[in-house]
């Protein structure tokens, strides 16, 4: 259950309604008025298992408002899951963005984990209006990380729904999820974020995505940049969030 400094909202998407919730600073640090954004990783959502709430918790004390939002197909947002594409992500949080503006705020921070910090590379490519992007284990090497699920079965229909073992089971995707990586290279979108900031956190110790992932996001990118090896943290920063935190915390208040 949510604190009622959570406002519940209601983001239309591409046709579908995206679920979220709003935590507004009431503490104004600057004449800015930031917020940030945040991107689940795959097959997560939007509370994080309660974490993601509190460290908006915590950005609230800073003078910083956060935007949680579950993608089409996941979490209380409409939509299926085995219909999730990187390209629908992307489309997904365009409309959190446009939410944001709308709401007068006027400086906008990304941050995503694991498949969250691929669509906030994508997007924020695309988008000169993002003041800055941080990821968290973000995937750097969509196509060698994902295909592996489905070895040789990438050639057929894109509809086609393909089981896939995953970390709670199996799980039913479309073959269109890994047609559609093909149009996306992260390390070219990580050029792309200069002149703003980019923060890439990650864990020795990952297990699902490769410490040298971030390692290739930090070297794609042009200044300013900052990268964050936490050591022996696993893909989820299982015991190890509280140093996620205070890195991105002090990161945020210098940039």
């Amino acid at each position: 259950m949510t604190s009622p400094l959570w406002q519940h909202h209601r983001i239309t998407g591409k046709g579908l309604n995206l679920s979220a919730l709003l935590r507004k600073s009431d503490r104004k640090v600057s004449d800015e008025n930031p917020i940030v954004i945040v991107c689940h990783g795959f097959t997560g959502s939007k509370e994080g298992g309660g974490r993601a709430l509190e460290m908006g918790d915590a950005l609230a004390e800073r003078g910083f408002s956060t935007l949680l939002f579950d993608f089409a197909g996941c979490g209380e947002s409409d939509g299926s899951w085995a219909d999730l594409t990187l390209s629908g992500q992307v489309s997904d949080l365009g409309a959190a963005v446009r939410f944001s503006r709308d709401a007068g705020f006027n400086r906008i921070i990304l941050t995503g984990r694991s498949f969250g910090g691929s669509t906030v590379l994508a997007y924020a490519a695309d988008d000169s209006n993002i003041d800055s992007v941080c990821t968290w284990a973000a995937v750097a090497r969509l196509q060698p990380l994902f295909n592996r699920f489905i070895g040789n079965k990438l050639e057929g229909p894109a509809e086609e729904i393909l089981a896939i073992a995953g970390e709670e089971g199996t799980l039913d995707l479309k073959r269109k999820f890994f047609i559609d990586l093909k149009n996306y290279d992260i390390l070219s979108c990580a050029t792309k974020l200069a002149p703003r900031n980019l923060l890439v956190i990650h864990g020795s110790a990952d297990e699902s995505v490769p410490c040298s992932d971030a390692e290739q996001i930090y070297n794609s990118a042009l200044e300013p940049k900052k990268l964050v090896i936490i050591k022996g943290a696993d893909h989820r920063f299982s015991e190890h969030m509280n140093l996620v935190w205070t890195s991105f915390f002090s990161w945020l208040e210098t940039t």
